[in-house]
């Protein structure tokens, strides 16, 4: 299983962190052990003072595909959720001024919260969903896909001219505006369309 990662899908977010609008999607990816274990804590990790909560909506590849055209791209998958990008941010901007990838900033242990699916079949509209983060019960981050620059069919039709899709992959689609720090004790949780998908202790 792989996890792909979109980045500046949101324009107010791509405002907040004062980045480039990309003309195309940007893509960096998570190993699986990125994944955070169900019941498990997020424990800040001792190489940064800076964690970011990035949360997103992501989907689950349920078939092999490649080269995939985007008009057949809902083919691929049946079910959603939403998850957390979790970044370093401050060693993602240390990188990113030295033009260096910056996987560790991304893609460290434990930075990738994955909630409860829900068939898509569920919601009437993929383009027009909502999800929100709260952090300690108050609404941290609310995104809606209307807002998406690449939706979701987009990202898997460009996703699968590099990386061939297989069955248990997950794509996280970006983050809206919003994203902050995170402290030890700080309660998690992410909703879609009002519906509990995950809780998070921060250690």
């Amino acid at each position: 299983m792989k996890i792909i990662c979109i980045g500046r899908n949101y324009a107010k977010h791509i405002e907040e962190l004062q980045n480039e609008r990309p003309s195309e999607p940007v893509i960096f990816m998570k190993p699986d052990s990125a994944v955070l274990l169900k019941q498990h804590p997020f424990v800040l990790p001792e190489f940064s003072e800076e964690i970011h909560h990035e949360v997103e909506l992501i989907v689950k590849i349920n078939k092999v595909g490649k080269y995939i055209d985007a008009k057949f791209a809902h083919k691929y998958y049946d079910e959603i959720s939403v998850g957390i990008d979790f970044t370093a941010r401050d060693l993602q901007s240390k990188l990113k001024e030295k033009g260096l990838p910056w996987e560790i900033a991304k893609a460290f242990d434990g930075s990738a919260v994955i909630g409860e699916f829900l068939p898509k079949s569920k919601f009437s509209s993929l383009e027009n969903i909502t999800f929100e983060l709260t952090n300690n019960n108050s609404s941290v981050q609310k995104g809606n896909s209307a807002f998406m620059l690449w939706k979701i069919d987009e990202i898997i039709a460009y996703v699968s001219q590099f990386f061939t899709l297989k069955i248990g992959d997950i794509i996280f689609t970006g983050t809206p505006e919003g994203v902050a720090a995170v402290k030890s004790e700080d309660i998690l949780e992410g909703f879609l369309e009002g519906q509990k998908l995950f809780r998070i202790q921060v250690k």
